[in-house]
């Protein structure tokens, strides 16, 4: 316990070792203002142009399209983050330093090609993804200048996700947080500086979140590489090595498969919703910026869990996973509550955040306020789903966390396209219920599928396989 105190102090957390609560509470809380800060980044913009741009009601609007678009490209980013992270936790875990500095070398350079990939078709894209998502005349303009600011900046937030999650799964995710802070800080004031002085609208917007994850990209890559330093190694490491470029490819498509699908379903929920009428998309913008702000906080949490059962599965600690999963369970638990009261509470207040109250309809605020009562209901759903979902990625099983993101986007957008016509916009609130109350339950059963804590979920049935009485003590619960 004393060393894990240790390594606590020093910033760099060994999750293999310590009290599972106290380790992962420690551990998880930057990891939980990180995904917090991050979601500020678009929260920002849209409140900053949906109060004070000229026309803040197609500002918002436009804003809302153009991130359906870049979360389609962020999701390859995310996906690095996550292949890196769990990569690098198995071999940190393992304490194999020349195989944790030869991931980082085989990464930025496996990463800077899916990057350009990325960029060319965010670029090339745009206009095609306006039609697609039949997004109105009035505001197409800003949605493009939107985006392409955003595509031009994927270098850099390609650079701070994959840092972040290496930094994460050598147990620092507390100096990833802290740049994270000082970026965000410098986003707010570049908001205000170019909206509200400079009169740049959504380029404003789009141009103080280019300059900010800049910032925080090139910090967090200096500490990176003075960490890598750090870390003794017996000779040199490999600057690509094509058996790491494969672990990491297995580790990351998972990840950016799921967000894939999930910001695909997103888009064409997003043309069902722009049919509707602008209102509609209004009012749907700014309540699915407030869900997807409590499920980025899970989501990032468990991206920690994947860490934890990653490292620990490489020393045989099954029984630490187990308790491990219900320490996450039980803190992102307690998150979504807290978001489902304040939402189910407070949903006009919340609405009226985000839009200038002189130009939002009484339809859109009634649009908003369907939303977030309804779907926040069944945050702490989604949340057992996410949890369960990143245990099952962390121990390797990443078909089952592919089936459980895939069912839970089809069940999602087929709902809105079948319950919108009898419902009206309450069929979109009510896709999201149903998708992600099945999808939980899928879920949960690849979670107890574990090969590896299979023995402990039914030690009878393990035990019977082996030809043996139960054991008391199937894994290490240290």
């Amino acid at each position: 316990m004393k060393n894990a105190v240790k390594t606590i102090k020093s910033g760099t957390i060994d999750l293999t070792r310590g009290g599972v609560w106290k380790t992962l509470l420690i551990y998880c809380l930057p990891i939980f203002g990180s995904a917090m800060v991050q979601q500020l980044y678009s929260l920002v913009d849209l409140l900053v142009v949906g109060n004070f741009a000229a026309n803040s009601n197609l500002a918002v609007n436009a804003v809302g399209n153009a991130t359906t678009v870049v979360n389609i490209l962020l999701a390859f980013a995310l996906g690095a983050n996550a292949g890196c992270s769990v990569t690098v936790a198995k071999y940190f875990g393992a304490k194999n330093h020349l195989k944790v500095r030869e991931t980082v070398n085989t990464s930025v350079v496996t990463f800077a090609a899916l990057c350009a990939v990325t960029m060319i078709l965010g670029f090339s894209l745009g206009d095609l993804s306006m039609t697609a998502l039949s997004v109105d005349a009035s505001y197409r303009a800003d949605c493009l200048t939107y985006l392409y600011v955003y595509a031009g900046s994927l270098p850099f937030v390609f650079l701070y996700n994959t840092g972040c999650g290496i930094c994460s799964a050598m147990g620092d995710s507390t100096t990833p947080f802290i740049f994270l802070v000082v970026s965000s800080l410098l986003n707010v004031v570049l908001d205000l500086l170019f909206v509200c002085v400079f009169h740049l609208d959504v380029a404003g917007a789009a141009w103080a979140t280019f300059i900010s994850q800049a910032i925080s990209a090139v910090l967090t890559a200096v500490v990176l590489a003075r960490k890598l330093k750090a870390l003794p190694a017996d000779k040199k490491p490999k600057l690509f090595a094509k058996s790491i470029s494969k672990d990491l490819i297995i580790a990351s498509v998972p990840v950016i498969l799921q967000n894939a699908f999930v910001s695909v379903g997103n888009f064409f929920v997003g043309k069902r919703i722009n049919d509707i009428g602008i209102n509609a998309t209004t009012g749907f913008t700014a309540a699915f910026k407030l869900i997807s702000m409590a499920n980025m906080g899970v989501s990032q949490m468990t991206s920690g869990l994947a860490n934890f059962c990653s490292q620990n599965k490489a020393v045989g600690e099954y029984g630490r996973i187990v308790k491990g999963h219900l320490a996450v369970l039980v803190y992102c638990l307690v998150t979504n509550f807290a978001f489902m009261a304040a939402f189910i509470g407070a949903p006009e207040f919340f609405t009226r955040i985000f839009v200038d109250p002189s130009q939002l309809t009484p339809e859109a605020l009634s649009y908003s306020v369907n939303f977030l009562v309804i779907v926040s209901s069944f945050l702490p759903v989604v949340c057992v789903k996410i949890v369960c979902d990143g245990a099952v990625r962390g121990c390797g099983g990443n078909l089952g966390f592919t089936i459980s993101t895939f069912m839970d986007l089809i069940l999602r957008v087929a709902f809105v396209y079948i319950l919108v016509e009898p419902l009206g916009f309450s069929g979109v609130s009510w896709a999201w219920a149903i998708g992600w109350s099945v999808s939980m339950f899928i879920a949960a059963a690849f979670y107890f599928a574990i090969p590896c804590l299979r023995g402990i979920f039914f030690p009878r049935l393990a035990a019977k396989r082996k030809g043996g009485a139960p054991a008391d003590n199937v894994a290490s619960n240290t």
